[in-house]
């Protein structure tokens, strides 16, 4: 169930992100609700496998920055989805590293706004 309602947070968060940032699009507008809900498996894959070796490897950056180069990371691993995505034929498009990093800082507030309305269904209180 939890894993259900990530999903659902990362889709509304994706759609929220494609709707304010110019540069980032959905082709074809009809299917909207079916390629956010496939970009944000292949968001997920790219945040759980790939995500983690990019800040391992700029740890340095990271500490120098005291963590504003994950900003970085953030875009990057957008840009890397939207690629991926593109080769699967599902119509997510990000024009450029300043859509992805603004795209990455909507998605990361709108990520974190719904995990906190939202209740866990493992917690209890």
């Amino acid at each position: 169930m939890r894993l259900l309602i990530r999903w659902l947070i990362t889709i509304a968060a994706v759609a929220a992100a494609a709707w304010i940032v110019p540069g980032i699009e959905v082709e074809p507008e009809a299917k909207a609700l079916l390629i956010f809900a496939m970009f944000a498996v292949i968001l997920a894959l790219v945040n759980a496998v790939i995500r983690p070796i990019l800040a391992l490897l700029s740890c340095g950056c990271i500490i120098a920055t005291l963590g504003l180069f994950m900003l970085v990371i953030n875009a990057v691993s957008l840009l890397l989805a939207s690629w991926i995505a593109q080769q699967f034929g599902v119509g997510f498009v990000v024009h450029g590293f300043w859509p992805a990093f603004w795209g990455s800082i909507i998605i990361s507030i709108v990520s974190f706004a719904l995990s906190l309305l939202l209740p866990d269904p493992d917690k209890k209180s």
